[in-house]
């Protein structure tokens, strides 16, 4: 393997793994920034009030996302396996 196929894999997982997560940092953003807003207008502090919503939204996102990350995971791991055997000599 020659630096500029190591290169070229090193920034396809990168831009895989920062597409598998958006949505998953993107909701716990969206969530974190509306929990802090609820916090500061009613000036209530209570360190757990910020972690369970957020929790509790990352484990719904997961369930309903879950399909797709599957998929995607699994092609990009039959991609993967077909790149490595073009590979070989």
């Amino acid at each position: 393997m020659n630096a500029e196929a190591a290169i070229d894999t090193f920034k396809t997982v990168v831009m895989f793994s920062l597409y598998i997560m958006s949505p998953f940092v993107g909701v716990i953003l969206i969530v974190g920034l509306v929990t802090s807003l609820v916090q500061s207008v009613t000036s209530i502090q209570e360190a757990t009030l910020t972690f369970v919503p957020k929790l509790i939204a990352l484990a719904g996102v997961m369930l309903l996302l879950a399909p797709w990350v599957l998929r995607l995971l699994s092609e990009y791991t039959v991609q993967c396996l077909m790149r490595i055997s073009s590979m070989g000599p």
